[in-house]
């Protein structure tokens, strides 16, 4: 405490604040983050550079596509020994072509990476999507 403060304390009623200083939050200009955009402009550009304004964007959820995926080199663990497994009666969208497979499997599937189609069909196996359309091989 300075020694002005110290002059002033218990000396009188206002404690050297004088009669009205001491009221509310006037003597520092506001509560909280008030007067950022007036008295406390450096503030907020020195020490609070990102807190105004939007950051990204979020799509409606009515919008997106989110897949339920699987990928390559999880097919054999899913099939248990059988030689055929339907995804789409697991809830499961699209293959993506992530890891290895060395088991030929004909797997039914909505649609599938043409990654994930050359290698299921590089080990012997095929992949039917059940609507007799061709994938595309882009």
């Amino acid at each position: 405490m300075g020694t002005k403060a110290n002059k002033h304390r218990g000396r009188n009623r206002y404690h050297g604040r004088g009669k009205k200083a001491g009221r509310g939050a006037g003597k520092r200009g506001g509560r909280g983050n008030a007067g950022m955009n007036k008295q406390r402009v450096m503030t907020r550009i020195k020490y609070m550079p990102n807190h105004w304004g939007m950051h990204g964007f979020n799509r409606h959820p009515t919008l997106r596509t989110v897949y339920v995926t699987v990928n390559v080199s999880q097919l054999a663990d899913m099939a248990d020994g059988n030689d055929s497994i339907n995804l789409t009666e697991l809830g499961i969208d699209k293959i993506l072509g992530s890891g290895r497979i060395n088991v030929a499997l004909k797997v039914t599937v909505a649609e599938a990476s043409a990654r994930a189609v050359e290698k299921i069909e590089a080990a012997g196996g095929s992949v039917d999507s059940g609507d007799d359309e061709e994938w595309d091989e882009e």
